[in-house]
């Protein structure tokens, strides 16, 4: 005989709820390679098609757009030159054709001009390029002899390096890497020397390099060839001179959005479209561009989305990241809140390939930590994707290199695919993914040789599909809520995933002064005093006895919950749980008998 209705009951409910909730946990996302289960998560089954509607095949023709503008525009595509208006034009043109409404944002910013750049010895003059934060020489260089430093390794790191040379005065030329070139330009200016050349290490010219912060003398970087033309005119006069000028530029900013989906949670795909100098960019970035248009055209402008999607193609990146930072200064307080999360698409077909995402959740405890909350959300459902497709990824330390930066600044969640620039592929990374150890993941990073050669196909076409997928997830999901728990909750089910919100149970603590039983739990096994139990050692072992009867029987309830979801079976699950109640409710029955004695 069953015992009353009103306490059992609500005990029964009480499994009842724990089944509800752990049946109603996120589910894993499912691979890419099989197709959605019937009635599955519609966040699933965009961004299955998605990645069906984009390859590296499909792709390859706007890198081939990109590198035809490079070739009638001075060989680059570099911010506000006519590669980088004609690059705009070409974005747009597409965006257009396929429905998209388009603005082109401007903005101005001021620029140097290089007035001169060389060093000349015994009437002979190589390019030297002014390292960043180098101050200027004044108009006709500055002078002295070339002394040139021993390659020690750590080549003019420490004062001993310097202190038996004559630096006083002299041009020193050193090779790069042993420290910083801070700390080249440091202890060469404590030794008086007039300027610094700094030779490359690596092929091609020492374009891009920075000190850092202001230095003392003038810096200048060559390239390995010259430098070495230079190491044999040793002692003779030579003379660096570095000089620009100040003119203000504009470039602008491409933008396009669904027209369709919620505007108060956008998501947003991102990549540079601008060049170095040096070359037509088209691992960096026409790689990254092509992707986001790739995605754009796939997804088309009227999609069926819970959420919109916004597409940027950034100016002006390769002069200091300036048209994703313009971008969000010229949103207001509720533009910028309404921007859910930002996926940033910087080089993602490099040669000899790695495959890294933005370390959200800081799991490699390196560099800047991990991005606002959501950011570690990102960079799970990429890795996930390229898990499922039989790539182990690596975190890349989220360093403000690229336009993701701004986004973070502004408390926007974060994330991305990279697939290295001149870092050098370890040999564990080789074994990983192919390809050549010790061999920079791009060798033509920032030169004239990043055209359509210097591009992998199939990292192109795995870091589509990546992209893909996520923009497919994301943008078919309902807002997620990011926030991290209080401390007092704990988290039901799985990872967080797009498409889901975090469902917490709060714990519940006595009132203050409330007497608490085992373990210091608050409630009916508390004893009371004059409680019979109390004078009654057998009773009490009895109880305990079915107590912990009762328990099991609860973990059974629980175990039908579980069941409903990992089989995504519900009569099985059912069966479970209605087995579980056949043996709880006899235990209860006597439980309820004892405890009104």
């Amino acid at each position: 005989m069953l015992s009353p209705p009103g306490r059992t009951l609500r005990l029964l409910l009480t499994a009842a709820v724990a089944v509800a909730l752990v049946s109603s946990a996120p589910r894993p996302v499912p691979s890419a390679g099989t197709p959605a289960p019937p009635g599955g998560e519609p966040s699933s089954a965009l961004a299955q098609q998605l990645v069906a509607r984009v390859s590296a095949a499909g792709a390859t023709r706007h890198l081939e757009a990109l590198q035809r503008v490079a070739d009638q525009h001075s060989g680059h595509r570099a911010a506000s030159s006519s590669g980088d208006d004609a690059s705009v034009d070409l974005i747009v043109g597409e965006l257009r054709a396929a429905g998209f409404d388009v603005a082109t944002p401007t903005f101005s910013y001021p620029r140097q001009v290089v007035l001169a750049q060389e060093v000349t010895v015994d009437g002979a003059s190589v390019r030297a390029d002014r390292l960043g934060a180098s101050p200027e020489t004044p108009e006709g260089g500055v002078s002295g002899p070339l002394v040139v430093v021993p390659d020690d390794g750590t080549p003019g790191c420490q004062r001993t390096d310097l202190a038996v040379l004559p630096a006083a005065g002299a041009l020193l030329l050193v090779r790069r890497g042993g420290c910083t070139f801070a700390a080249k330009a440091q202890q060469a200016a404590d030794a008086g020397a007039a300027a610094l050349v700094v030779v490359n290490d690596r092929p091609g010219a020492l374009r891009d390099a920075t000190l850092g912060s202001p230095a003392a003398l003038p810096v200048g970087g060559v390239s390995g060839a010259d430098g070495a033309t230079l190491a044999t005119r040793a002692g003779r006069p030579a003379l660096l001179d570095l000089r620009s000028r100040t003119e203000t530029q504009t470039s602008a900013n491409v933008i396009a959005q669904t027209r369709t989906g919620r505007t108060d949670d956008v998501v947003v795909l991102g990549g540079h479209l601008d060049s170095v100098e040096a070359g037509p960019g088209i691992n960096d970035n026409a790689s990254g561009s092509a992707g986001v248009l790739a995605v754009a055209l796939a997804l088309g402008s009227e999609p069926t989305v819970e959420r919109a999607v916004r597409f940027a193609w950034w100016g002006a990146e390769e002069v200091g990241l300036l048209g994703s930072q313009a971008y969000l200064r010229s949103l207001d307080a509720e533009g910028r809140r309404s921007l859910g999360l930002y996926l940033n698409v910087d080089m993602i077909a490099s040669p000899n390939p790695g495959y890294f995402v933005y370390d959200g959740d800081d799991s490699a405890r390196e560099g800047a930590g991990r991005g606002p909350a959501g950011s570690a959300e990102i960079e799970r459902t990429l890795a996930d994707y390229l898990s499922s497709r039989g790539i182990v990824t690596e975190p890349a330390d989220l360093d403000g290199r690229s336009d993701y930066a701004a986004f973070i600044a502004a408390g926007v969640a974060a994330g991305g695919l990279f697939s290295g620039a001149d870092e050098v592929s370890t040999p564990a990374q080789t074994a990983r993914w192919g390809g050549r150890a010790g061999a920079p993941f791009d060798p033509c990073y920032h030169r004239a040789c990043d055209d359509l050669d210097n591009v992998d196909a199939r990292a192109f076409d795995l870091n589509l599909d990546a992209l893909a997928w996520t923009v497919g997830r994301y943008a078919a999901s309902a807002p997620v809520e990011t926030s991290l728990p209080p401390v007092a909750e704990r988290t039901v089910g799985g990872a967080l995933l797009p498409g889901h919100r975090r469902r917490t149970v709060r714990a519940r603590r006595p009132p203050v002064g409330a007497r608490t039983g085992p373990g210091g739990c608050p409630g009916r096994f508390a004893a009371m005093e004059g409680d019979p139990r109390d004078r009654d050692p057998e009773l009490r072992g009895k109880l305990a006895k079915e107590g912990r009867l009762w328990a099991m029987a609860a973990i059974c309830a629980l175990a039908g919950a579980v069941t409903v979801a990992s089989t995504d079976s519900v009569p099985t699950g059912v069966l479970v749980f209605l087995a579980a109640v056949a043996v709880l409710a006899p235990l209860l029955h006597r439980y309820e008998k004892r405890r009104r004695r």
